[in-house]
Order: C-alpha cells, then sequence, then structure tokens
C-alpha cells in the first residue's frame, strides 16, 4: 500500500497553502526530523500560539475553524475542548491522542506517525496550552513499531530543544509527553476503553455521564482527540480560521481538508491529503485510477470496515458527513474500499463479523453475543448449509445491534456492513440457504455461542 499524498500520476503540488497536513512530506518517504521540520516552518504556530494568543482564544479559534474529530465519529474539536472545566484550581489535567487505529483498511495515521512526527508533537503542543493539560500521551497502537521508534525520537529531540518539558518557550507552561504502546484491541478506539487500558485496566468502555473532560484518567480532566484532528491544529493557528474553512469544496459542510484514500483492486491504491467535498468517484477513478484490467466495481466502503457497503451509482457522493449520509451510510474515517465483482459478499462479510466478534470487548450482551451468533450464521449461509429463516435472523441481529441497543458504537459499526451487503446483495446470501430447509422463525434458531 502507497502512503502518499501526491495528486493523480502526481500531478498535483503540494504546499502549505492547500496542503496543511502533508505540504511538509518527502518525496522519499523517509520521516522530517526536528530540523527539517523548522526549516519548514514548524513549531511556528506553537510560538506564535505561546507567544500572542490567550489560552481561551486559541480553543476559541479551533471551534470558528469547524474543525471536526477525524477519528470516525467526527464531533466538533471546539466544542469538545469547551468541555474542559474552567476551575483553575484543578491542576492536574490530561491530554490523549488516540493512535490506536485499528479500523480495518485504515492506515493515514500511520502516516502522519511514521513521517511527520513533529506536526502530532506540535499539534498536542498547542492543544494542551490551550486545555491546560500538564501532561500528555500518545496512546499508540502496539504493532506501529516504527511509529513509536520516530514518535519518541521526535520527543527526546523535542525536548532537547526546549519545546517539551519545563518551561516551555519561556512561558512558564509545563507539558510532559510519553508515548504509550497498547496491546492491540480495537476497541480501544473508544475514548474510554483507551482511558481503561492507559491505566491498566481491562479495555472496556465506560458508562457516560461522566464524561473524560469531568472524570478521565485517574478521574482527572482529559480530552481524547484523534492523530490527524491534533495535525491541523498548528496550520489553524498560523494561517486562521478563513483561510481553514476555504480549503473544503463548496457544498461541504466540513471544513479543510481530509486524508483518504482508496484500497482494493484499484490501480493506484494509496492516501491522498483532499478538500471535503471532493466526488468518491474523483477520488476513486483520478486518483485510484480506478479498477486494475479485468476487474470491475462491485460495490465499495467510504471509510473502514465500519461502514455500510454502496454502489457505483453512489460513486458522485461528496466525501464528507452529511455528503455521505444521502446515499444511506457514514464516511467513518475516509479511507475507501473497493470491491470487485469476484468477491462473494456472504464471504467477505463473514470474515468481517469474525473480526468484530474477535474485537468485542464483550462488556454488553448484545455486542458480546450476537457478533458471534451473525458469525455462525455467515458460515453456514457460505458453506450452503443456511436454513430458511436465517437471513430474516441476520436482519434482526442488525437492528437489535444497532445505534443505541448497545454500551458503545461497536456493534452498530459492525452490523452496519451487514445490513448493507443484505440490502444489496440478497439472492447471494439466498444461495446459501439449503433447499431442503425447514422454516425457522426469525431469531428462533438455537446458537451455541462460542462453539
Amino acid at each position: 500500500m502507497t502512503l502518499t499524498s501526491f495528486g493523480p500520476a502526481n500531478r498535483i503540488k503540494r504546499s502549505a497553502e492547500t496542503h496543511p497536513l502533508t505540504w511538509r512530506l518527502r518525496d522519499d518517504g523517509e520521516a522530517v526530523w526536528l530540523d527539517e521540520y523548522q526549516a519548514k516552518n514548524g513549531y511556528a504556530a506553537a510560538r506564535k500560539a505561546f507567544a500572542d494568543m490567550a489560552q481561551d482564544d486559541i480553543v476559541q479559534t479551533v471551534k470558528d475553524s469547524g474543525l471536526k474529530g477525524r477519528g470516525g465519529a467526527g464531533f466538533p474539536t471546539g466544542v469538545k475542548w469547551g468541555l474542559m472545566p474552567k476551575d483553575e484550581s484543578i491542576n492536574i489535567r490530561y491530554l490523549l491522542c488516540n493512535a490506536d487505529e485499528m479500523e480495518p483498511n485504515t492506515w493515514k495515521d500511520r502516516m502522519l506517525m511514521e513521517q511527520l512526527p513533529h506536526l502530532l508533537i506540535e499539534g498536542m503542543l498547542i492543544s494542551a496550552r490551550a486545555l491546560k493539560t500538564y501532561r500528555g500521551y500518545i496512546f499508540l497502537r502496539g504493532e506501529y513499531t516504527t511509529a513509536a521508534k520516530h514518535l519518541n525520537r521526535a520527543v527526546e529531540e523535542a525536548k532537547a530543544a526546549g519545546l517539551l518539558g519545563k518551561n516551555i518557550l519561556g512561558s512558564g507552561f509545563d507539558f510532559e509527553l510519553f508515548v504509550h504502546t497498547g496491546a492491540g484491541r480495537y476497541i480501544c478506539g473508544e475514548e474510554t476503553a483507551l482511558i481503561n487500558s492507559l491505566e491498566g485496566r481491562r479495555a472496556n468502555p465506560r458508562s457516560k455521564p461522566p464524561f473524560p473532560a469531568a472524570v478521565g484518567v485517574w478521574g482527572k480532566p482529559t480530552c481524547v482527540n484523534n492523530v490527524e484532528t491534533l495535525c491541523n491544529v498548528p496550520a489553524i493557528i498560523a494561517d486562521g480560521v478563513d483561510w481553514y474553512k476555504s480549503l473544503s469544496r463548496e457544498g461541504s459542510e466540513d471544513m479543510g481538508t481530509k486524508l483518504m484514500g482508496f484500497s482494493g483492486k484499484v490501480k493506484n491504491p494509496g492516501l491522498w491529503e483532499l478538500p471535503f467535498g471532493v466526488t468518491a468517484r474523483e477520488l476513486f477513478e483520478d486518483y485510484a485510477g480506478g479498477m486494475r484490467d479485468g476487474y470491475k466495481l462491485k460495490c465499495w466502503q467510504p471509510g473502514g470496515a465500519g461502514t455500510g457497503f454502496l454502489l457505483p451509482e453512489h460513486l458522485d457522493a461528496q466525501m464528507y458527513a452529511g455528503g455521505i449520509a444521502k446515499v444511506g451510510t457514514r464516511m467513518g474515517t475516509g479511507l475507501a474500499m473497493a470491491v470487485d465483482d469476484s468477491v462473494n459478499m456472504v464471504s467477505l462479510l463473514r470474515n468481517m463479523e469474525e473480526f468484530f466478534s474477535r474485537e468485542s470487548c464483550g462488556f454488553c450482551t448484545p455486542c458480546r453475543d450476537g457478533l458471534p451468533w451473525s458469525v455462525k450464521l455467515l458460515r453456514a449461509i457460505e458453506n450452503g448449509e443456511g436454513q430458511a429463516g436465517d437471513i430474516e435472523t441476520l436482519l434482526g441481529l442488525v437492528g437489535f445491534l444497532g445505534p443505541g441497543k448497545t454500551f458503545c458504537a461497536h456493534a452498530p459499526g459492525a452490523v452496519e456492513p451487514l445490513g448493507s451487503a443484505i440490502k444489496y446483495f440478497r439472492p447471494e446470501f439466498e444461495a446459501g440457504i439449503a433447499p431442503t430447509s425447514a422454516a425457522v422463525p426469525p431469531l428462533a434458531r438455537p446458537i451455541v455461542v462460542g462453539a
């Protein structure tokens, strides 16, 4: 998989004016270390934030920019920052960077951490100043060993330059930053499960309220933001709200740019920084180059395994949250996957649901029991041993595990692709029903969970 932000056939020139996240990238793919980063205007935004802006002004600037979380949920960042307590007597606060990135088919944060580690550190430094947090953690997916090595080196460089630690830039503000590698759990992408894991507990989501802004790590106020979200902060501070908003395409309700990608049997799988509002067709045809010779696009997912499948006629949808919602699913992480016409949808869904079932924390019954149930049914249908009523049972599970029915968003994300696959490709599921099977009432088929 290519980790790049070049445009079609490398024709698009990256610049600070149009590509705030990726213009500093090296053409050889090597990491940009401190000297080169500072030569490319690195830490200028941090110096501006420390010297010329009050802490509340930083929060307001980010709020006015319209920056939303880039991890998939899309919650307004400035609003989230505004939930942190204003009480100056609370002198222990934490900033957490969610770098777990275990969504299948998503690798955007990896590129930023491996090639631009100081961009993330600068974003966290400015955010810490705004939120009055004295300590930060980058909660990193354990498999990202190169990212861990590069981030740790960058942290040491920043410390040696007086950009982390005590009395940063002579401001009297202290901020320590640590890289914490997790054990590799998808559920840690949920912010409260991440907090539990960081504390050394089992990675179960917590009940909310209280929210992390009030009671987070070790009971203290905590803000959790995604890697790409934090990497947007320096450019917003350096170049202003109006410029940032101007980056997105007309019609988009989301501001700025987004790391987007396409994988699957496309001619040019990769990752690009593009304005919100670009159409999926442009991403698929002009950047990913369309399908490889001999393959035809059957369907696609817009943003990770937890988003619903869409058809080729949906490619004209704009890539922003509202644009993808209009065609029936979520934008998610913005890294799309093309499914070619050789793929059996039952087999694909069985593989996906096995992953989601395995990664369930097991805390709530619908997720703990419902996802293994879906795997059992899909495996039977895949082997041609499905029974009459199994498809209706699967659709029933999609409803029972939907939004608002479970403790966190894991199960709703897991069943969204299942529901859409049955909606668009039901004949492939019906083909796996044994012709001699007796009709079984929906949700009545006995399943031994975990067998």
